[in-house]
């Protein structure tokens, strides 16, 4: 079996305001029906160790998570090589209902920006207020980055997590990278 690859095998910047790191691989499952179903909340609650973030929301308990990605849809994470596992259990929960699971994990890039100007960096990109008192962690927004669709979310530990589609990660990091060069702190975000 082969190992898993990220998109752009582990790319990292770390010579501007904030470091930008490619994240490892990790297992990405779409989940579409009623967010409201008993048999729903239990089983992404057993699967992924959260309860079901409300809107604009994610949860996470070590590398297992959920995120809020719409009305009838959310986005669960978990360890890469545990993806078609977690898929078999929802398949088998899912069975009788009209709820749908699909694993995107290899469709998908993610990334990391951190560091003293990460919110900056975002703030460049994407059309949300990433104030602090307005963006706090566990917040998940799915929002355009540049010229592509794209989602991050706020860690408890101040780094953001972003993730596209695969086939725009060079585009993605580029622009993050762009966005972190050196001297283009704007200082928006620092208080007195």
């Amino acid at each position: 079996m082969s190992e898993p690859v990220s998109a752009l095998k582990n790319a990292r910047y770390d010579a501007g305001i904030a470091t930008i790191s490619e994240a490892a691989p990790v297992g990405m499952i779409t989940i579409r029906g009623d967010l409201d179903a008993p048999y729903l909340r239990k089983v992404t609650k057993k699967l992924a160790g959260v309860e079901r973030p409300e809107r604009g929301q994610c949860r996470f308990a070590g590398d297992a998570g959920v995120a809020w990605m719409s009305p009838d849809e959310l986005l669960l994470f978990c360890p890469h090589a545990q993806a078609p596992e977690v898929l078999a259990r929802l398949h088998a929960a899912f069975e009788d209902t009209h709820t749908t699971a699909m694993d995107v994990s290899g469709t998908r890039a993610a990334f990391r920006v951190e560091g003293p100007h990460a919110r900056e960096v975002l703030a460049k990109l994407a059309p949300v207020d990433l104030a602090p008192d307005q963006f706090t962690p566990g917040m998940f927004r799915r929002t355009r980055m540049g010229q592509v669709p794209a989602a991050f979310w706020l860690r408890d530990d101040g780094a953001f997590e972003v993730i596209c589609f695969r086939s725009v990660a060079q585009y993605m990091f580029d622009q993050l990278c762009v966005a972190a060069q050196p001297g283009s702190a704007v200082g928006h975000f620092q208080t007195a």
